[in-house]
């Protein structure tokens, strides 16, 4: 195998397609072991769902917005020898979010188990704040309990969770194996609103609370633990470990989109770009919606990497504003969310493929929480739920019904925004697709249904040699966190392939990976606001 000029032949770059987090995550791991890593993304910039859009206040967050489990970011610098706060600012939130109902009523929640008791029980009443505890509890127990053999492991089994949980019997009541997530809340909570408030947990990695297994109460606990906002915005974060790679050598192509990846022998042999440009490599990590291999967009012979794909259900998409407005209404936190008055029939409508006309919103208020005045005008990012794609059914995309079906929504809570922002600062299900191709516009890949969806995931190895999977539709799923965990369990997996099949060139390992904190499962995925 021939070599260029500085001795890197094919065999040793390894080219990650795909700027996200997850793809971020593995090419400045990678790059830190010394291996040469070429990142690629057809964006202009890397992020990929940690996107942004201008704005006359500057840049607005598109995607996630917050930052949790942030030990999962202070390991994987401190793998490189770096400090997390030395590359980006990071402001912890009092308050984890602001709830609003139609009947006028409204809810804190603070960064404490004993201050969220107190604002429940002035909220609901001292039965509510006790009911609150117990749940509290018992989400507790379940992170704890799941998050090495799920979450943290490289490529959990239902048999290997089942026997942890024998050798862990008290896992099972709080588990509520045969119970979604709606039917745990609604046994643990009188009150129905604060039922409907820990439901919509559940659409934190795309699913609906009357679908997701009981376990997925665990998500409470990753947000109790601790929510931080990136000063700048969630895309700093993605610039700094871009920053990071190429400072341990990775090379990065922006505006670079790859037509296909090429097998031959049975393994990898390069990526083709859409000009014509070959890039031999052995070693690919595919950094996009594993459907677009499935579905041959990258290649008749990638089709194998990750075949259920083609047979999951998907999770739910949005319609996303992203804008700067002066507001005029109720007080907003950094988090809010504009609940209607009944979860059940916008659910309903969500399975069935379509859009209720009165939607639950989210608002992150970007310039609050953060220190220092508030600027004129603020930014915002407005979500609403939506359904993915349905290729045999085509929708619409209808500016003037997203526009009223949200801000027509919180007017009747008295919030207004001047000036309402135009179709530049929307983006529907539709431009997820084109954003993110085969992905049908779904933002968190496979559908998290069932009590085994964790584990029908693909994982970081795929069946055809030479290609690794990363991103939000792997192992452990969707979220910042999560698949940040996912990009390290890419990296990992090449570092141990190259180690246990290289006897003349020994891999480095200065920053460790540890089976700790480099391996992850796909387990209920726990994500920060997307």
């Amino acid at each position: 195998m021939t070599a260029n000029a500085s001795g890197i032949t094919a065999k040793d770059r390894v080219v990650v397609v795909g700027a996200g987090i997850a793809g971020l995550a593995a090419a400045a791991r990678l790059a830190h072991e010394g291996l040469p890593v070429l990142l690629l993304d057809r964006q202009p910039a890397p992020g990929g769902k940690m996107r942004c859009l201008d704005s006359p206040a500057g840049p607005v967050d598109t995607g996630p917005t917050v930052l949790t489990m942030r030990a999962v970011f202070d390991e994987l610098f401190a793998e490189m020898g770096e400090r997390l706060d030395d590359h980006v600012t990071l402001v912890p939130q009092r308050i984890l979010a602001r709830h609003f109902w139609p009947d006028g009523s409204r809810l804190d929640l603070f960064d404490t188990e004993t201050d969220s008791a107190e604002a429940i029980d002035a909220f609901a009443g001292a039965n509510a704040a006790r009911q609150f505890r117990a749940f509290s509890a018992r989400a507790r127990t379940l992170f704890q309990g799941f998050e090495h053999p799920m979450m943290r492991a490289a490529a959990p089994s239902l048999p290997g969770l089942a026997a942890h949980v024998m050798r862990h019997p008290h896992l099972i009541r709080p588990m509520a194996p045969l119970s979604t997530l709606a039917g745990l809340l609604h046994g643990t909570f009188d009150d129905l609103r604060l039922a409907q408030l820990f439901g919509r947990y559940a659409t934190y990695v795309g699913g609906s609370p009357y679908r997701v297994p009981g376990l997925l109460a665990l998500i409470w606990q990753a947000e109790a633990a601790g929510v931080w906002v990136v000063q700048g915005g969630m895309h700093r974060l993605a610039r700094a470990l871009c920053d990071l790679a190429q400072a341990r050598g990775a090379e990065t192509r922006f505006d670079t989109h790859v037509e296909r990846i090429e097998r031959q022998g049975g393994r990898v042999s390069a990526v083709i770009l859409t000009d014509g440009t070959r890039i031999a490599t052995s070693t690919v990590i595919f950094n996009g919606d594993p459907r677009a291999l499935a579905t041959g967009a990258l290649g008749p012979g990638c089709d194998a990497a990750a075949p259920q794909t083609m047979r999951a259900g998907r999770s739910l998409s949005a319609e996303v504003w992203a804008f700067a407005a002066t507001p005029q209404g109720p007080e907003l936190a950094h988090h809010n969310v504009f609940f209607r008055d009944d979860p059940k029939p916008e659910f309903d409508a969500l399975e069935q493929g379509r859009l209720h006309p009165d939607p639950t919103l989210y608002i992150c208020a970007q310039d609050r929480g953060l220190p220092g005045p508030l600027p004129s005008p603020e930014r915002f990012e407005i979500i609403a739920n939506a359904p993915p794609l349905d290729p045999a059914t085509p929708r619409q995309e209808e500016f003037d019904t997203c526009r009223t079906r949200t801000f027509q929504t919180l007017v009747r809570f008295g919030l207004s925004f001047d000036p309402i922002p135009g179709p530049e600062a929307l983006t529907t299900p539709q431009g997820f697709d084109r954003l993110f191709p085969a992905s049908l516009g779904s933002l968190y890949g496979q559908s998290p249904h069932g009590m085994t969806a964790a584990f029908q995931r693909p994982t970081a190895r795929s069946p055809i040699p030479g290609l690794y999977l990363a991103g939000g539709g792997t192992h452990p799923g969707a979220g910042v966190p999560m698949a940040t965990l996912s990009g390290r369990h890419a990296a990992a997996a090449i570092l141990s392939d190259r180690t246990s099949t290289s006897t003349s060139r020994p891999m480095a390992t200065h920053g460790g990976i540890s089976t700790g904190s480099a391996t992850t499962a796909p387990a209920p995925s726990v994500s920060s606001r997307s």
